[in-house]
C-alpha cells in the first residue's frame, strides 16, 4: 500500500476544519476518547474532526480537484457505511451538550497514515486515539498491526494524545502475555 490514505466524504468542508483537533474513532469505542478531544478543541478554540478509518477498502486513485476513489479489499465486506452511522450516532450522543463545534468524516486505508494525511492537509493542531484494549486478542493484533498512536508518533510532527482505555497494567504484570 502507498504512503498515502485519503478522505472519501465532503472534500467542501476541509477549509471549516483548518487547524482542528482530530480524533480517530471505531464503534463501540469508550466515549472517553471523544469527549477528551472534545475538552482540547475547546481548549484550543478550534473544531473537532472526529473521523472513522474504513480499513475495508484502499485507494485506487486520486482526481486532480481531491475526489477520492477508492474500492473494497474483498466484496463481501461491506462494514464501513454502517460503521460510519454508528460512529456518528455515538459522536452525538457522546457530545450532547457540549459546546465544541464538531464535524464526522470517513477516511479510507490505513489509519496511521490515513489520520497523518488528513492533518497534513488540515494543518491539524492535535491528533487523538484511544489505546487498545486489554486481552490476548487485541496483544495479537497489536503485534501484528502496530499501534496507531506509535505508527502516528514516528511518522508525523504533531502532537498525539493517547487517552488509556481500560484498567492500566499494573507495574508487575507483563504487557505482551506469553
Amino acid at each position: 500500500m502507498s504512503d498515502e490514505a485519503f478522505e472519501v466524504t465532503d472534500a467542501g468542508a476541509k477549509d471549516a476544519a483548518h487547524g482542528a483537533v482530530i480524533v480517530g474513532v471505531v464503534p463501540k469505542l469508550p466515549s472517553r476518547v471523544v469527549r477528551e478531544a472534545a475538552r482540547y478543541a475547546k481548549l484550543l478554540r478550534v473544531p473537532l474532526l472526529v473521523v472513522h478509518v474504513d480499513v475495508s477498502r484502499f485507494v485506487t486513485y486520486e482526481d486532480p480537484d481531491g475526489y477520492v476513489h477508492s474500492a473494497p479489499i474483498d466484496m463481501n465486506i461491506a462494514a464501513g457505511e454502517s460503521d460510519l452511522a454508528a460512529v456518528k450516532a455515538e459522536t452525538a450522543a457522546t457530545l450532547d451538550g457540549v459546546e465544541v463545534e464538531w464535524s464526522v468524516r470517513q477516511l479510507v486505508g490505513d489509519p496511521a497514515l490515513a489520520m497523518k494525511h488528513l492533518a497534513e492537509q488540515l494543518d491539524a493542531r492535535l491528533l487523538v486515539v484511544g489505546t487498545r484494549r486489554r486481552g490476548i486478542g487485541e496483544s495479537i493484533r497489536e503485534f501484528f498491526t502496530g499501534s496507531v498512536a506509535a505508527r502516528l508518533a514516528h511518522r508525523q510532527h504533531r502532537p498525539i494524545l493517547v487517552v488509556p482505555l481500560g484498567e492500566p497494567v499494573p507495574d508487575d504484570e507483563e504487557i505482551w502475555p506469553v
